[in-house]
């Protein structure tokens, strides 16, 4: 997957954890920390996932934008 894609994770991040996200802008829907930024590639994609798995938080979903 690449392109524009959006990232849902349970609970609410801090805003600074956007550099760690490798400058995807966070945003939040209800309890919930929404990630959205461009992904060069999978390898890139599977950076992202490892950070999330790494920090021990919940996914709820990965999905492309329809651009």
């Amino acid at each position: 997957m690449k392109g524009k894609t959006i990232i849902k994770i349970q609970g609410h991040l801090d805003k600074e954890w956007h550099i760690s996200f490798e400058g995807m802008i966070i945003s939040y829907e209800g309890d919930s920390t929404i990630l959205i930024g461009n992904l060069k590639d999978e390898a890139h994609m599977h950076g992202v996932l490892n950070i999330i798995r790494d920090l021990n938080l919940k996914l709820i979903s990965v999905n492309p934008v329809e651009e």
